[in-house]
């Protein structure tokens, strides 16, 4: 893929979500979809409370126009990229779900965990089989080594946690304006570039595609924010960063450029085992952005610094990917 498609994807995408935001967003809003803020919070998120929700839809569409269209015009669209569709999609919907249920009963709570939890696992397995359509290497390389480790069959139990585990984190990071957006759109530019590395037209067509649409949805999403994408938004994004991981064979590099999405989710691991175990907790509130808010740091700067951490380890991941 030349830089100059590389650049059109990019700019195409954004543009569509800059376009469909503002007829969008008062759609949501006519409709009430605001977002409930939880109660035991931040005092400061109370004034977040009804600003539009499900957002995601926004650069969801963007990103399925610029994917298609785009790739059949370059003809590279191909199964992986059906496979991106399909879990972005389907991860989508689970949110899309779960968004609703919470503004229909005007609630912070929507699908159960465990409703949510089966929709994930069945999508994983239907993506794991639709892979291996074509020869599937199911070996999984150590980042910064020569070792690998072959799971064969058990790649599939391999794939249903990584696409469950990251689309949760995704959304546990979810909690500030623009901060998922801004890092994710870090995130996929990174694996678009590793994609490039490995001359996978197809799988870089659709991160650079996410890229831009990001970045778009970021003009309204940014603090204080207009739009939040919502679960339908952050599950997806989730959802299909794992599946890119896969794709390009870096499954393990997913740690170090998803590494603020990682550290969000241990602090919530943490928080609960800590209580659970000695009736304490160890940071003020979880996710970890809330605690840095509870000690006093504003809301943009946890999400500038967080934004730091994920643009610093992507380049650190993509230079040893085109070192390696």
């Amino acid at each position: 893929m030349t830089l100059g498609t590389t650049v059109t994807v990019i700019a195409m995408a954004l543009i569509v979500s800059v376009i469909l935001a503002p007829i969008g967003i008062p759609i949501l809003r006519r409709l009430k979809f605001g977002q409930s803020i939880r109660e035991e919070g931040p005092q400061s998120h109370m004034k977040k409370a009804g600003t539009p929700t499900m957002g995601g839809v926004i650069f969801i569409l963007s990103i399925f126009a610029t994917t298609i269209t785009l790739g059949l015009y370059n003809e590279i669209f191909t199964t992986q990229t059906y496979v991106l569709l399909l879990v972005f999609a389907g991860f989508g919907i689970i949110g899309f779900l779960d968004d609703g249920l919470k503004v229909i009963f005007k609630r912070n709570l929507g699908l159960t965990s465990l409703q949510k939890l089966i929709g994930q696992i069945g999508i994983s397995i239907a993506a794991f089989y639709l892979i291996r359509i074509a020869p599937f290497d199911s070996t999984i390389a150590i980042p910064f080594t020569d070792w690998s480790i072959d799971l064969g069959i058990l790649y599939v139990a391999f794939m249903v946690f990584w696409l469950v585990g990251f689309s949760n984190a995704v959304n546990l990071t979810d909690g500030l304006d623009g901060l998922v957006s801004g890092t994710a759109s870090i995130a996929f530019a990174a694996f678009g570039l590793i994609a490039l590395i490995n001359e996978q037209a197809d799988v870089a067509l659709f991160a650079f595609a996410v890229t831009g649409a990001l970045l778009g949805f970021l003009i309204f999403n940014k603090n204080p924010a207009k739009v939040f994408m919502g679960d339908t938004g952050s599950l997806a994004l989730g959802g299909a960063l794992a599946m890119i991981s896969i794709l390009t064979k870096s499954e393990l590099m997913l740690l170090l450029i998803g590494l603020v999405f990682v550290i969000e989710t241990l602090s919530v691991i943490l928080q609960v085992g800590s209580y659970k175990l000695r009736k304490k907790r160890i940071f003020k509130m979880s996710p970890i952005h809330h605690h840095f808010e509870l000690s006093g740091w504003s809301e943009w700067k946890v999400v500038l610094v967080f934004w730091t951490t994920g643009l610093v380890v992507a380049i650190i991941a993509v230079l040893a990917e085109a070192l390696g």
